[in-house]
């Protein structure tokens, strides 16, 4: 967001560009699976010697503790919390808790229990301008879309569709959309018009998924690209 603030790292150190290599340093996420944490380690050597100001690494208590114990560990990668380089420290935990909004730069954030298999969190953000919405991994849930609504609905939402509906039983297990699971979801939303973003395809399954949701008739639906900036 604003080329200043990452929301999830799992591409991050692969994905940023130089600009954003640069500017980002703040990184906000929504739960600890590998796919959404991949990129930070890397991010985090990669910048390493060059940082004049700590990384602020913004998570939940549960996934702070995820990290320290089974990613940042000296066995997986280093302990870059307990790491220095010559302007002090390169890594800052800042701890959120669902429900309670904060602040990360000129962004406003509320952040929301979704419902995915482990402690993982949605986000309502807010920049004055626009009021945009991004779910995480989730499968069906409330508590976000009452926040979703509130202050007008959103400008636009960033929402996940992982696997196509014949795959129905392995989205309700692992807790993830399908483009049937998805529509019924948006029916209870109520989002009044916005436009609505799908992420986190599962590779193997992205063609078929792109036509479910193509039949779904979804107004204002569109597929997220990666390399494209957005503007709301």
């Amino acid at each position: 967001m604003n080329d200043r603030v990452a929301i999830d790292a799992g591409s991050l150190a692969m994905g940023a560009n130089d600009a954003e290599r640069a500017q980002v340093r703040d990184v906000v996420l929504s739960h600890a699976h590998l796919d959404h944490v991949a990129g930070l380690p890397l991010f985090l050597d990669d910048l390493f010697s060059s940082l004049t100001e700590p990384v602020r690494v913004h998570a939940t208590k549960e996934v702070i503790e995820v990290l320290e114990k089974d990613l940042f560990n000296w066995s997986m990668y280093p302990k870059f919390s307990e790491l220095r380089n010559r302007a002090g420290l390169v890594v800052e935990y800042v701890q959120f808790s669902n429900g309670t909004e904060f602040k990360v730069g000129e962004l406003t954030l509320t952040p929301v229990g979704v419902n995915h298999k482990v402690p993982s969190s949605g986000f309502i953000l807010n920049d004055g301008k626009a009021r945009i919405g991004v779910t995480g991994d989730t499968a069906s849930m409330e508590e976000f879309w009452d926040e979703a609504s509130k202050n007008g609905g959103l400008d636009a939402l960033l929402i996940e569709c992982a696997f196509p509906d014949e795959l129905a039983d392995l989205a309700a297990t692992s807790h993830h959309l399908t483009p049937s699971a998805l529509k019924r979801e948006l029916e209870r939303a109520k989002l009044n018009d916005c436009m609505i973003y799908i992420v986190n395809i599962k590779p193997s399954y992205r063609n078929v998924v792109i036509d479910e949701l193509a039949e779904q008739k979804i107004p204002k639906l569109e597929v997220l690209e990666v390399g494209r900036p957005y503007q709301w």
